[in-house]
């Protein structure tokens, strides 16, 4: 495999991966290679430099730019589902195992004198067979990539 370094007419940089050169340039010639940007195959391979790694027992600090952009793409990952399981942890109701039953309530409009059913943001846990329950009922929900809640 080889990492190119590529420009669209745009002005555009970014990286893609090919087979070997030959793969690249039957691909460039077919126009199946695209800017993710704008679109335009109008594409042309940028400065390189080759990519010397140091033996694996080196550590980190030969990392190649994929790689360490890799990482950095990664950890901004992490950075927006700790903040949108903030932000879910602060608006919306913990209901632990009893999601799938306060989801039917919510969507039911089964709103009783305790408050149950009325619309609201609400979170917490369901298996799997409960989770296709409630798809095929045309509940809607997300599942979220969260560590299991620990009550402290």
């Amino acid at each position: 495999m080889i990492l190119y370094q590529l420009k669209c007419r745009q002005g555009h940089e970014f990286e893609a991966w090919f087979l070997n050169s030959a793969t690249y340039d039957s691909q460039q010639a077919s126009g199946d290679v695209g800017c993710p940007f704008c679109g335009t195959t109008e594409v042309t391979k940028g400065m390189m430099a080759p990519n010397l790694s140091p033996g694996r027992s080196s550590g980190r600090e030969g990392a190649a730019p994929s790689e360490v952009r890799a990482k950095q793409v990664a950890e901004k990952i992490l950075e927006a589902v700790d903040d949108l399981r903030e932000h879910v942890e602060e608006t919306c109701d913990y209901v632990g195992d009893e999601f799938a039953e306060e989801a039917r309530r919510i969507h039911s409009g089964d709103d009783d004198d305790d408050g149950d059913g009325e619309e609201r943001g609400i979170y917490g846990e369901a298996t799997d067979e409960d989770a296709e329950d409630l798809e095929e009922e045309g509940i809607e929900f997300f599942r979220l990539p969260f560590l299991r809640r620990r009550d402290s």
